[in-house]
């Protein structure tokens, strides 16, 4: 199916060599899952594992093959040619203290941004075998289905997903909770299938904190074009330079409710 022409006429094929690239980090991932390998703390006291890096030093390397002029944005090896035109947002694990304990809702994050707004992304989870792909003016598909949000229009009627009540301290946590009491149900875990959940239909709010540029820039393609709302806490797109506060809503009206509440105390 070709895309419509509101995208880079390259759009096709580029995107057609970016899934069968997180086709084939599948297996490198999937070599070390359950495997027990050997964790390191970064710097920023995050778990890395063998698997993050051979899946990223894998996509980097086939990027720079076959387009040498792109810029890279990467979890584990950082920034290459960032102010390039194309850039690749890169998250080779994203969920890596799921990987390391055994728990199958982790992905691979991979997104291309054109004059630093994405155009793409992908979020594929090997352990499940789905793959959700968001085009801007395309729509966003799961395993080659159309994907559309939840139609929930009232904030007590919703419900609430983030990975972890440790990514909230301060004001952000205590936004959080006020968000919290005000939805109908909240659930914790998930990373990036929490977004991905959303996209399908199947909860309505994902809000979060400390995210990295790797860690959403693929998510918001899928989102926008499933009928939903993803930007920074202020309401604002996201871009390489956000504050990392991510929120995620099934449709405009739920995110301008939700909105409200974690400004509320600012």
């Amino acid at each position: 199916m070709s895309i419509p022409q509101t995208v880079p006429a390259w759009t096709d094929e580029v995107l057609d060599f970016a899934q069968d690239l997180v086709g084939q980090a599948r297996s490198i991932a999937l070599r070390w899952f359950r495997r027990r390998p050997p964790i390191e703390t970064k710097a920023d006291a995050s778990p890395v594992t063998v698997a993050d890096r051979g899946v990223e030093e894998f996509l980097r390397a086939e990027i720079g093959r076959r387009y040498p002029d792109h810029g890279l944005l990467g979890e584990e090896f950082g920034v290459q040619a960032g102010e390039a035109p194309v850039v690749w947002s890169i998250d080779p694990i994203d969920g890596t203290r799921s990987f390391i304990t055994g728990n199958p809702l982790w992905g691979c994050l991979l997104a291309v941004l054109h004059e630093q707004r994405p155009l793409f992304g992908i979020i594929d989870v090997p352990c499940t075998g789905e793959r959700w792909v968001g085009v801007r003016g395309r729509g966003s598909w799961l395993n080659g289905e159309r994907c559309r949000t939840r139609s929930v229009s009232r904030l007590e009627d919703a419900i609430l997903q983030a990975t972890s009540p440790d990514l909230f301290a301060g004001e952000d946590a205590r936004a959080f909770e006020r968000l919290s009491a005000a939805v109908h149900l909240r659930r914790f875990g998930g990373d990036c299938y929490a977004y991905a959940l959303l996209a399908s239909g199947m909860i309505d709010l994902v809000a979060e904190a400390g995210l990295m540029p790797y860690d959403y820039l693929a998510l918001a393609p899928v989102i926008e074009e499933a009928g939903g709302v993803i930007t920074d806490w202020r309401g604002r797109a996201l871009s390489p330079r956000s504050d990392g506060r991510v929120l995620a809503a099934a449709n405009a009206g739920l995110h301008r409710q939700a909105l409200e509440i974690l400004a509320a105390g600012a």
